[in-house]
């Protein structure tokens, strides 16, 4: 069993966001992948037409666009009835705060929950265990709290290995030796996924960081470095802005530039347009159509297809199950730890896309396949 830096988030890391890559390793032993049940709350069953809450955050992203739309659709076809809320264009934890505690006095028997801030809802999460809610932690695990029963997402750590690797192989296939010269960009600090996305690319870059192949031109390598507020584009484009200015400016060669997701990538290579430079490997996550698009241009390298729509699914089977009075399927019961306790996941597959691959990666989604012929 490989070593790799843990996925577990502690209660400080998700306070701070501020662990570094190098932080302490952890052994996957034990990690279930045989689809068992088991570990969570086990619902006794409810009407088939209960109320079941969505609360989601700003729409900072395609994706969750997305995923409120499937869920209004999806649930409604399950039989269910849906209260799908947004924490407003400013993605404030007070405003989902104030809409998950709505859902839970209309009555909702479950509450999925993708955190606008996952350190920030144990209040909200203790109302609804205690009205006899179950909840789920949609694509971002809540954390600091006892009282969340299910995370449903994509395997988010090794979501950022697979970012690490398409940065190594993109500057390889433009200069097959090192070293070479990166920036390191991590997601918005209250996000519990940042840091896992961080630290999954830095299970793979690390080594070579030590070795000397890889050199971070600025020298921002922590998380507390490289964080981007918001997921805001306007924060990426700022901070490229400035390390183009301070570290750059004298002939050195940028490489490659490690971005958590499609937004961020584009707002870098903005940048690095704007500067007159020569376009580095970018990485990405989301599959957004504008990242697509440039992926099949030759500009950004990678983005990740994590299916939004086999996400919303699987957690549509999630509450089906629970309003059967069945345990829903899981099957990583070992490794989020929330700070407070394991919370059994169903973590899905995700898929690395470049532009040699984005054909076959998008054949089953109309939208996206059409940008590849």
């Amino acid at each position: 069993m490989r070593n790799i830096l843990t996925k577990a988030v502690t209660v400080a890391a998700a306070a701070a966001l501020a662990l570094a890559a190098t932080g302490c390793s952890s052994e996957r032993d034990g990690q279930s992948t045989d689809g068992r049940t088991g570990g969570g709350t086990t619902a006794k069953g409810f009407a088939a037409d209960s109320l079941i809450g969505v609360a989601l955050p700003s729409k900072t992203s395609e994706n969750w666009v997305l995923a409120g739309d499937l869920f209004t659709d999806g649930l409604k076809d399950a039989g269910f009835k849906s209260d799908v809320q947004y924490a407003g264009a400013s993605a404030t934890v007070a405003d989902q705060q104030g809409q998950i505690s709505a859902m839970l006095t209309k009555g909702a028997k479950v509450i999925v929950i993708g955190a606008a801030d996952a350190a920030q809802l144990s209040t909200q999460v203790k109302q609804a265990k205690e009205s006899g809610a179950v909840v789920v932690a949609y694509d971002r695990l809540i954390t600091n709290t006892k009282d969340v029963d299910y995370y449903v997402a994509f395997d988010n750590f090794k979501v950022g290995q697979l970012q690490g690797q398409a940065l190594l192989d993109g500057m390889k296939a433009k200069k097959p030796k090192g070293p070479w010269t990166v920036e390191l960009f991590s997601g918005s600090p209250d996000d519990n996924n940042s840091a896992v996305f961080f630290n999954g690319a830095m299970d793979v870059l690390k080594p070579l960081i030590d070795k000397g192949d890889i050199v971070v031109g600025s020298g921002q390598s922590e998380v507390k470095q490289t964080a981007i507020q918001g997921w805001k584009a306007e924060n990426a484009q700022q901070r490229m802005d400035s390390l183009l200015t301070s570290t750059y400016n004298s002939g050195k060669t940028l490489d490659g530039v490690l971005s958590p997701n499609d937004t961020l990538a584009r707002a870098i290579l903005t940048s690095v347009k704007g500067a007159g430079k020569p376009l580095p490997v970018v990485t990405g996550q989301d599959s957004e159509v504008e990242s697509v698009k440039s992926i099949v241009a030759g500009e950004q390298y990678s983005t990740i297809n994590k299916d939004t729509r086999k996400l919303v699914a699987e957690t549509i089977k999630m509450i089906k199950a629970l309003q059967a009075g069945k345990a829903p399927e899981i099957n990583d019961s070992k490794s989020y730890n929330n700070g407070a306790k394991i919370v059994p996941a169903y973590l899905l597959p995700p898929v690395i896309v470049t532009k040699a691959n984005a054909a076959e990666a998008y054949a089953n989604d109309p939208k996206l396949a059409a940008l590849t012929k």
